[in-house]
């Protein structure tokens, strides 16, 4: 195909999103699904005793994938409608079948059913991407579940943690947004057969005022197309809080792709972990030196634009009249295919990322290292306590002598001496190398470690095991 370069391209065709996602949402697909919907509808509607004939249904079967799109858009050019330039078009290559083709039913009838099968794949993918994101940091946090490091609160060094439990945060996040996909999946329903109004009012014409095949039709069409029922009641149109629900599910995987990216980026100024890096990557035009975290930069990029996704479909779902009005139509075409778009490229990217981490040991224990005077006064201060030392004047000793050491090293650029001052301070009667011997970064580390061993075994090996071959193979990343 030739390049376009003077006409717009969207960055998810170009660069970020997966071809399988990008089909998903593709002409050919659509329109493909259409055509499955009309066999479905002639199907059923012959198995309900309406005159239409095996050879009509064959003829459509025979053309259902073979679109052409000219005529098509030269039907739409004139008509000023896509479904009709559809059934145009199709018609010319079924004679046969054109009189029954789309009989009884309205634009809808294809539309928001084919939506629903798109979404149903679209939200597959997802979930199988989410699985493989899950497992590639399920790795990562059993190899490190007991290394400890520093905790950050308000970016500031606190107690210390493990890189394994912080990274399960980073999984319970997923897991929670898995949550989110599998509830989408399993609440999800076709519109079924509703009419121009969700009356059905067509139906019951063609069935001679037989309800209860009016009823047959919709419950057949909805397994025809893999459900156990269709939504209960409509008008023209599913409701569009579907759409704004599954929209939030995707806003909730943008959400913590942007916090465990963000964290990346803050620990890759650390120097304590990094996203990949490639041979010959280029970090800077002008510094040659540089390791720009460009991917984690990329997931939060990419994560803002859909975590505000959502609020298209919030705002669609708000302002439906009545039984049908089409302000939602242009909205739709761009937030649910570029919202999956989205979401497809930012859990390539993760994967990518979580797949590959570089741990700095040294400079994580290097760090830890000079916080940990700090954070072991309180025991030194229990222990002191325990010798028969006053409580509370040990610890204004403590306070003075942290805040002199801090001063020693933000003003001065001193190393952190807090151990040797508490040595020195007769109050404590307490020795520098004992204090030194018991400064081990496992002993602050609390449960961390055993938290991160547990939940892993009780949560995440667990779901992956019952999900075990759902998830999907890793994407190149283009650029």
């Amino acid at each position: 195909m030739a390049e376009n370069y003077e006409g717009y391209l969207s960055p998810f065709s170009t660069r970020y999103a997966s071809k399988e996602m990008q089909y998903l949402f593709s002409a050919q697909n659509k329109f493909s699904l259409w055509r499955k919907l009309w066999i479905i509808l002639a199907e059923s509607e012959q198995a309900l005793g309406l005159p239409i004939t095996d050879a009509q249904i064959a003829e459509m079967k025979a053309h259902q994938a073979d679109i052409d799109f000219d005529a098509a858009g030269a039907y739409e050019k004139k008509l000023r409608h896509d479904v009709m330039a559809h059934i145009h078009a199709w018609g010319d290559q079924c004679p046969t079948a054109r009189p029954i083709i789309h009989l009884g039913a309205t634009s809808c009838y294809v539309g928001d059913n084919a939506d629903v099968l798109i979404l149903r794949d679209a939200l597959k993918l997802v979930r199988a991407r989410l699985l493989a994101v899950i497992r590639a940091l399920s790795k990562f946090a059993k190899e490190h579940a007991a290394q400890p490091c520093l905790a950050f609160t308000h970016f500031q060094s606190a107690q210390p943690t493990t890189v394994g439990k912080r990274a399960a945060l980073w999984l319970n996040d997923l897991v929670l947004d898995l949550e989110e996909i599998d509830f989408c999946l399993s609440t999800l329903k076709p519109l079924g057969c509703k009419g121009t109004t969700g009356t059905q009012a067509s139906f019951l014409e063609l069935f001679h005022g037989d309800y209860e095949k009016v009823k047959q039709l919709d419950a057949l069409i909805s397994e025809k197309m893999g459900f156990s029922s269709a939504v209960p009641v409509s008008g023209q149109t599913y409701s569009r809080k579907t759409d704004s629900r599954v929209l939030n599910a995707l806003s909730q995987i943008g959400q913590s792709a942007h916090k465990f990216a963000n964290d990346i980026r803050l620990l890759a100024h650390k120097k304590e972990i990094e996203e990949p890096f490639e041979k010959n990557q280029i970090g800077s035009s002008a510094m040659a030196y540089k390791r720009n975290p460009m991917r984690s930069e990329r997931m939060t990029a990419l994560s803002r634009f859909l975590i505000s996704n959502a609020q298209n479909g919030a705002m669609t779902a708000a302002e439906q009249w009545f039984e049908r009005t089409l302000d939602d139509s242009a909205n739709r075409r761009l937030s649910l295919a570029e919202g999956f778009l989205c979401a497809d490229a930012i859990l390539s990217l993760y994967l990518n990322i979580a797949s590959g981490l570089v741990v700095y040991d040294k400079v994580i224990e290097k760090h830890l290292k000079e916080e940990l005077p700090f954070m072991a006064t309180e025991n030194i201060l229990m222990d002191a306590v325990e010798r028969g030392g006053d409580r509370q004047e040990l610890h204004e000793h403590i306070r003075v002598h942290s805040i002199a050491a801090a001063n020693a090293v933000k003003m001065e650029g001193k190393p952190c001496d807090l151990l040797s001052r508490i040595a020195a301070d007769p109050a404590f009667q307490a020795d520098e190398e004992a204090l030194e011997k018991a400064l081990l970064p496992e002993n602050y580390i609390g449960c961390a470690a055993m938290q991160t061993k547990e939940y892993l075994n009780t949560v995440i090996f667990p779901l992956l095991a019952a999900n075990a071959g759902s998830e999907v193979k890793a994407q190149e990343i283009s650029v």
